[in-house]
């Protein structure tokens, strides 16, 4: 019999984050809480610009982009906002995001050693580019790494593809 096997990457659905920027973007263009703020939310190149005449209003942008991406079943941890601090530009404060797609390196080896140290026996790991093969002979402990790995608190978002 051959062996069982999936994927582990981490990517995002760049049309749902577009879905849920576009619905922040209408709230808050609604909300009378950001009225004659200069609070906004746009793409900006490959990142997303949160725009704002306060830090506070700049954070309260992104609380409601956060709970649009969630409604969307968008990971938060696929968006990167650096420190999290909006910036001080000129008369305006700014909040740059950008969405971490592919496992790095580290995270790939963080993750084949978890399922070294902690998964089943017979399991074995593959790390190809940015995306971590599993194989086994077993289903049911390809079963048991998924469940392992998504109550594993990782910084990254996982996904598990290509289950055959």
């Amino acid at each position: 019999m051959a062996d069982s096997s999936f994927d582990i990457v981490s990517k995002v659905d760049r049309q749902e984050v577009d879905n849920a920027l576009n619905q922040a973007a209408k709230e808050i263009s609604q909300r009378y809480d950001f009225k004659g703020v200069g609070a906004s939310i746009a793409w900006s190149g490959d990142s997303i610009l949160m725009v704002g005449n306060s830090a506070e209003r700049v954070k309260a942008v992104l609380d409601v982009f956060q709970s649009k991406l969630i409604k969307r079943g968008v990971s938060l941890k696929a968006i990167d906002t650096g420190d999290g601090e909006p910036q001080p530009s000129g008369k305006e404060y700014r909040l740059g995001a950008t969405l971490k797609e592919g496992l790095s390196g580290d995270n790939a080896k963080k993750i084949t050693k978890l399922i070294r140290d902690e998964g089943p026996k017979g399991v074995k790991t593959q790390i190809t580019g940015d995306e971590v093969r599993v194989t086994s002979k077993s289903r049911d402990d390809l079963q048991t790494v998924i469940a392992m790995l998504k109550a594993a608190d990782l910084d990254v978002a996982l996904q598990f593809t290509n289950y055959r």
